[in-house]
This record gives structure tokens, sequence and C-alpha cells, in this order.
């Protein structure tokens, strides 16, 4: 195994756990007009990406290394930064997208790093985790339309 494509393989673990945990957070705070709406979209992105982490931590262990496992461990790794304040509901969503834009990058990374390594699974998962997040930033995009 390459040693990139360990580190994109962890990276986008570490940025998956964070948006999934900001889309939760998202999920129990926001309020306003459109509560119900956004509520709902909050819950429909953070479920299915967490349904995603067993599956890239499985697929890292089957690299032979372990999984980052902490909260520092992923802080170290991701480009997505904490929150100390909770934001308005549209400023939730361009929060959201922006995102979901970061970790499309370190997925295109990830996949390129793993076809460079010829591990197909891991290239695949990484194209399937594309498609997702491809609906999540459509969804989140639309949202924000006027």
């Amino acid at each position: 195994m390459s040693e990139a494509m360990i580190i994109s393989a962890k990276v986008v673990m570490a940025d998956t756990f964070k948006f999934y945990l900001r889309a939760h957070g998202y999920h129990w705070n926001v309020e306003g007009s459109d509560f119900l709406q956004y509520h709902e979209l909050f819950e429909k992105i953070y479920t299915e990406v967490f349904g995603s982490l067993d599956t890239i931590a499985e697929e890292i262990r089957g690299m032979g290394v372990y999984v980052p496992g902490s909260t520092g461990r992923f802080d170290e790794l991701s480009g997505l930064t904490d929150e100390r304040e909770q934001p308005e509901a549209l400023e939730m969503i361009q929060r959201l997208l922006l995102e979901n834009d970061r970790i499309l990058m370190d997925i295109q990374t990830a996949y390129k790093e793993a076809e460079a390594a010829g591990n197909f699974g891991f290239s695949n998962l990484m194209a399937e985790r594309q498609s997702a997040h491809h609906k999540h930033g459509w969804m989140l995009r639309a949202t924000l339309s006027q």
C-alpha cells in the first residue's frame, strides 16, 4: 500500500466524521421559520454520512493500518474547522456546502491515490462517496437557491 493512499484515506475518514458531526449538530440546533425543512435536511445528510463511516474504517483497516478514532486525530488530519458559535439556519447550509466541497476534493485525491496503488476496491468506495457528496451538494445548493 502506498503511504500517500493511506494518508488520503485517513483524511477522508476524518473529514467524513467531522462533516457527520457538524450536520448532526445543526440538526439539533437549527431554529427559525423553516425549522422543519432544515431539521429534516440535516437529518437526511447526517444519516447517510454516518452510514458510510464504518465502511471507510474497514477499508482503512484492510490496508493494514489503524483507523484514526479520536477528535484530536481527526482535527490533525481534517481541513474542516470547529465552530464555537451556532450560526443562523442559512449560514448552516452555506457552511455545510463549503465543507462538502472540501470533502469532495479530498475524496478525489483518495480516489486517484487508490487507483495509482491498484486498490480498486477503495477507489470504488471513493467513487460511491463522491456520488453521495455530489447529491448532498445539490440538495444544499437547491436549498440556498432563491
